[in-house]
């Protein structure tokens, strides 16, 4: 009686260590991985993926030769209550087998192996990564070159409002400045 038990309490041991393990897997953020998403997936893989979630798509409309104007197919990964989770860019458009050129994350559950995520500060990235940092008009764009990502920060972050493209270092960049935008780039 006691040995069946103990292989009872095992197997439900292991069951929920496997479903937490891959609960956790849904929202790992590393180089060429974004939950369970690969630098291998294809477009139309993703229908699988987020069998539980809803997907909405904006097509480019036809290809253009001028890749300037380009606009680029996009599919949205919503969760069941309507939470946009990722915005994804295929490489080839409109083409289903095509591989992922880039995935915007929008949920701050999605998170690097060292905690980092879309509510972590200018501090915390920069503690955790080696930066580059290129600025725009309206924002700073940060080069996460471990992860192949980028995440944007707002020129207001820094006390800046004119729409200048004046360079800006990663000292000038305060430690509690927020993060806008998080990029993976998967080429």
């Amino acid at each position: 009686m006691i040995k069946k038990n103990f292989i009872t309490a095992v197997a439900l041991i292991a069951l929920v260590s496997f479903m937490s393990c891959s609960d956790k897997d849904k929202f790992v953020v590393e180089k060429g991985k974004v939950g369970k998403i690969t630098k291998e997936t294809t477009i139309k893989e993703l229908k699988e993926i987020f069998k539980k979630d809803s997907i909405s798509s904006k097509m480019s409309g036809s290809v253009s030769e001028d890749d300037y104007f380009k606009e680029e197919d996009e599919y949205f990964i919503f969760e069941k209550g309507g939470k946009l989770l990722l915005t994804i860019t295929p490489k080839e458009q409109q083409d289903s087998l095509s591989l992922i050129k880039s995935i915007e994350i929008h949920d701050q559950r999605f998170a690097t192996k060292n905690g980092i995520n879309l509510a972590s500060t200018f501090a915390e990235i920069n503690t955790n990564y080696r930066l580059r940092v290129e600025s725009t008009l309206l924002s700073v764009t940060l080069f996460l070159d471990e992860l192949n990502a980028t995440m944007t920060v707002d020129k207001e972050e820094l006390g800046l409002k004119d729409f200048t493209i004046q360079q800006v270092s990663l000292e000038q960049i305060p430690d509690l400045a927020k993060i806008k935008s998080f990029v993976i780039w998967f080429d």
